[in-house]
């Protein structure tokens, strides 16, 4: 199992990404157990609250470039399968009808950064470093954008989003990305800090309460989600994420490098 979801006695469920020894990359399996979790977590009246937490170092590496380089090599279906996959499961942890709490207790690149925005909040170490690091690679934060989009906005993320520049917890609250920073050691005491208020409320107030501001806000369409699909699978078939992935596999620069 490539998650772990424990519910406790008072119905807070925690989604812990457990794929460590890949630095918590999301891969097709991943993908698909964090999609699934999400939709069982959806309807299980026990669960009030629910923590996305990650073992190891890392919170979340982003996109698992094996799982791409397989993507780019395949037939035009099965990328756009990938690419939707993705979506999908982003989509799933948005609108959550449950309030999500986002623990980021270390590094969060790329997809990391995604699913840090689509939480309702998101604490993190002040030892944790973030950035959207796909352009670096010959990538783009595609599926991921329109949440990021929606977390910082557009200015704010126009600092970050095209440069793969890596930026300290401190910066990640200026833009949104985290509602707060704390120490490693007081990461868990702010968790529950986050969680403990909503044992007061009425749960199905909560998710009413969540649908409406999703409604209000930036409003994330299926066009804007198809749209980012489709930016996705482009830069799948570009020259650019060829050689991006060649040249990390072959652990040398790319040729954009200075």
């Amino acid at each position: 199992m490539l998650i772990r979801v424990e519910t406790d006695a008072r119905g807070v469920a925690t989604l812990t990404l457990a794929r460590a020894e890949k630095h918590n990359a999301l891969s097709a399996e991943l993908i698909d157990d964090l999609h699934q979790a999400a939709e069982r977590l959806a309807v299980d009246e026990a669960v009030r609250v629910v923590v996305l937490a990650a073992e190891g170092p890392t919170f979340c590496a982003g996109g698992d470039l094996g799982w791409m380089r397989e993507q780019m090599a395949a037939d035009a279906a099965t990328r756009r399968k990938g690419a939707e996959a993705i979506a999908a499961m982003l989509g799933a942890l948005n609108t959550l009808p449950k309030p999500l709490i986002g623990r980021v207790q270390g590094n969060a690149f790329g997809g990391g950064v995604g699913m840090a925005c689509v939480c309702d909040v998101a604490v993190a170490s002040d030892a944790a470093m973030f950035g959207l690091t796909e352009t670096r690679l010959g990538l783009i934060p595609a599926t991921i954008g329109p949440y990021v989009i929606a977390r910082m906005g557009e200015a704010r993320a126009r600092r970050v989003f095209m440069s793969s520049r890596r930026f300290e917890a401190t910066e990640a609250l200026d833009l949104g990305i985290v509602a707060r920073v704390v120490g490693a050691d007081a990461l868990d005491a702010a968790i529950e800090a986050e969680v403990a208020p909503y044992l007061d409320c009425a749960p199905g107030a909560v998710a009413a309460a969540k649908a409406l501001a999703l409604h209000l806000g930036a409003g994330i369409d299926d066009a804007a989600v198809e749209h980012s699909i489709n930016a996705l699978i482009a830069q799948w078939e570009g020259e650019e994420a060829a050689e991006g992935i060649a040249a990390f596999f072959g652990k040398r620069k790319a040729r954009w490098m200075i």
